[in-house]
């Protein structure tokens, strides 16, 4: 029987305050830092597969929205996208992008710099895998012929057009896109249920789509798939979607190996890197755990 005398535990439902939540990113940071490596890498090859299934689900439902207005054609595209990163959220996952916080951490000096480095490798690369290899389970299961051939349009359109970006442009919109990322995951540290994580995730996520920001470990899956379905089955262009746009493989000339890593992936990893840990967690370190003299 419980003592009357003792006070009653306080059950609390309120979100943490930015303070806790600083706490916290710094402590899952120096966990991450510190993992396993084989762990780290099965996790990361998790994200890039659940982003893929957002990418999938994205490019599913834009090519149903051709009447649609531009901007309710994207927004409808953000929403169905945020698939991915519930998934490396709610289900456990290591996403390079997300990582970027771990800058709060080193910043705080509790973990060193070839810590946070090789998690960084040790994700990219899982995430890579994951990506390419949903890309080419896509391919295989020919989904993007699904509509008549109205899938693989809209994946061919978004593939190409990544891959025709120019670079400082790419910088940018990479930037633009992970301090998006990066406050939906930090946002993230407030909640205390699976709820609470879900709608921090919905409109950071579904903004930067809608607003064609660029996210790194999106384009691992967005471009690769365009790739496979433009080399490895010409006989796309002949499926009712594609004669009734009148695409032919020729207007696809920016879809190459060389521009996805030359004009996307490197300048876009290279904006990520800056939106993420230095426009969000070196901002909240600097507010939040900055030790002062």
């Amino acid at each position: 029987m419980a003592n009357p005398t003792q006070p009653v535990p306080e059950i609390k439902l309120d979100a943490f305050i930015p303070a806790e939540m600083a706490a916290k990113a710094e402590g899952v940071g120096v966990k991450k830092a510190t993992g396993d490596a084989l762990q780290l890498f099965a996790l990361a090859i998790l994200a890039g597969a659940f982003i893929g299934l957002g990418a999938i689900y994205c490019t599913t439902v834009l090519a149903g929205t051709a009447a649609l207005p531009y901007g309710v054609q994207r927004l409808l595209g953000g929403l169905v996208f945020c698939l991915g990163l519930i998934l490396v959220i709610v289900g456990g996952a290591e996403l390079f992008t997300g990582n970027n916080l771990i800058i709060m951490a080193w910043a705080n000096k509790k973990i060193s710099t070839m810590q946070l480095l090789r998690n960084w490798g040790i994700v990219y690369a899982g995430n890579f895998v994951g990506s390419v290899a949903t890309a080419a389970l896509v391919f295989f299961s020919k989904q993007y012929t699904f509509g008549g051939g109205a899938v693989g349009l809209t994946a061919l359109n978004i593939a190409n057009s990544k891959s025709a970006l120019e670079f400082v442009p790419a910088v940018a919109l990479g930037m633009l896109c992970n301090a998006m990322v990066c406050m939906a995951v930090w946002l993230c540290f407030s909640a205390r249920s699976t709820t609470d994580k879900i709608l921090s995730i919905i409109f950071p996520i579904s903004g930067f789509v809608a607003a064609g920001f660029e996210h790194s470990i999106a384009n691992m899956y967005f471009i690769p798939v365009g790739l496979f379905i433009k080399q490895f089955d010409p006989n796309v262009f002949q499926l009712k979607a594609f004669v009734d746009a009148g695409k032919t493989i020729a207007d696809y000339g920016a879809l190459t190996w060389g521009n996805f890593f030359i004009k996307n992936l490197i300048p876009v990893t290279i904006g990520n890197i800056i939106g993420g840990a230095v426009m969000v967690g070196a901002i909240y370190w600097f507010v939040y755990l900055r030790k002062s003299k």
